[in-house]
């Protein structure tokens, strides 16, 4: 019964929906912890124990300081501001998959993707440019330029915990490979979409002209977000105490306000991917107990296969990633790594492995999906074929470089 549900759990992450039922990834892992309790797969009180509350409160903190940029109004100016100058279409692609890269680092990239996709459908296509290449150019550098930091996305925050990496260790081991990533993304889409950069008109729908309404800048609040960031990251990197802690008073700070409510902040928090993590910790420690991981494990090592090894666990956790998303693929990998060794190349696997992958389909990222469906919403169509026509090469290039860069992490450690 555990590897039944197990199984289940992992199928509906990988396809979005339980087969049959109008149950999503989140009902399906939260559905799946408590089948465990239910069936005595694991105790009430062992799943209580199970779910990592220091990933969880690290997540969450960060989320909302995120989310103050977002209710400031800053990725709103942000948007309007780069996509309004007057450049040519490929110079706007560049400066779009830099601000996406730059901001995924400093703040959760699947928020960043959240904010700006409408904003960006809305800005192009008032300027009769064609949104496509755009919005798939800023989530790619959003997914690979994410894997820069150790805030820069949810399975980066997982691994960091798993391996008791600190933000230092991520930078100096992702950041390089992160910011040679931006000019691939732009190459590739650069390539793809030359002579296409501008709308073709249907015979009786006229072009949308108007620029979208953009919500009012709070310098302010926008400031006071920034100086709680640049707190949070220094305090990352020059202290020694817990990250959770350090997330989470930066959130109190960040929800004590008199011009901002609370619950305008808490509003971006994505709740449904807090819920899916911890329905994962439980169900993930479930099987554990069973004892089926470790003999997994032992048996794929005996066969050559060695996630110790950082080129394996890279190429491993890039193809998960493409299955289930990455951060499952990071949970089901990382409690079987050791916190010794060669660590600095395990955190570059994982960091990079998810997320120079991830734009190869579009549910191989959260951020991809939020791109494909928040851009339908808005009435621009980016197909399954259309995204993997462009995420593939530049997944394979950005690939390529991850393991050269891990290769050379091992040279020279």
């Amino acid at each position: 019964m555990t590897v039944l549900i197990f199984l289940l759990v992992y199928v509906a992450l990988a396809l979005g929906h339980v087969p049959g039922f109008k149950v999503d990834r989140t009902g399906a892992t939260l559905v799946g912890a408590i089948a465990m309790i239910a069936v005595g797969s694991i105790t009430d009180k062992a799943a209580w124990s199970a779910i990592d509350y220091q990933t969880i409160g690290l997540l969450f903190g960060l989320m909302v300081v995120s989310g103050a940029f977002v209710v400031s109004g800053f990725y709103a100016w942000t948007a309007d501001k780069v996509a309004s100058l007057d450049v040519s279409p490929p110079v706007l692609l560049a400066l779009l998959i830099v601000t996406g890269g730059t901001l995924s680092a400093l703040l959760t990239n699947d928020v960043v993707m959240v904010a700006m996709t409408p904003l960006l459908v809305a800005i192009t296509l008032s300027r009769g440019l064609n949104p496509t290449p755009f919005l798939l150019g800023f989530c790619f550098a959003a997914n690979t330029g994410s894997a820069a930091t150790l805030i820069g996305s949810p399975q980066n925050m997982i691994a960091a915990q798993a391996l008791g990496a600190s933000f230092s260790d991520f930078l100096k081991v992702a950041l390089v490979p992160a910011v040679l990533s931006l000019p691939i993304v732009w190459s590739v889409v650069t390539f793809l979409y030359r002579g296409k950069w501008h709308m073709a008109q249907t015979p009786g729908t006229p072009l949308v002209q108007t620029a979208p309404a953009i919500a009012a800048f709070d310098r302010v609040e926008t400031l006071k977000a920034a100086i709680v960031t640049a707190v949070v990251i220094a305090a990352f990197v020059f202290s020694t105490w817990p990250r959770e802690l350090i997330a989470l008073s930066a959130a109190a700070v960040m929800l004590v306000n008199r011009r901002i409510s609370s619950k305008q902040v808490m509003s971006t928090v994505d709740g449904n991917l807090l819920i899916l993590l911890a329905g994962l910790f439980v169900v993930n420690a479930a099987l554990a107990q069973t004892g089926l991981p470790e003999k997994l494990v032992h048996d794929l090592k005996s066969a050559g296969l060695d996630f110790t090894n950082p080129s394996m666990l890279f190429l491993a956790v890039s193809a998960l990633s493409n299955v289930v998303g990455n951060n499952p693929a990071v949970m089901l990998l990382a409690s079987f790594l050791p916190h010794s060794g060669n660590v600095d190349g395990l955190i570059a696997a994982l960091a990079l492995g998810t997320g120079f992958s991830s734009n190869m389909i579009v549910f191989g990222s959260l951020a991809g999906i939020i791109v494909v469906e928040q851009a339908a919403a808005k009435g621009v169509t980016i197909t399954l074929g259309e995204f993997c026509r462009a995420g593939i090469p530049v997944s394979i290039a950005c690939m390529a470089l991850a393991l050269a860069w891990i290769t050379f992490l091992g040279i020279s450690a």
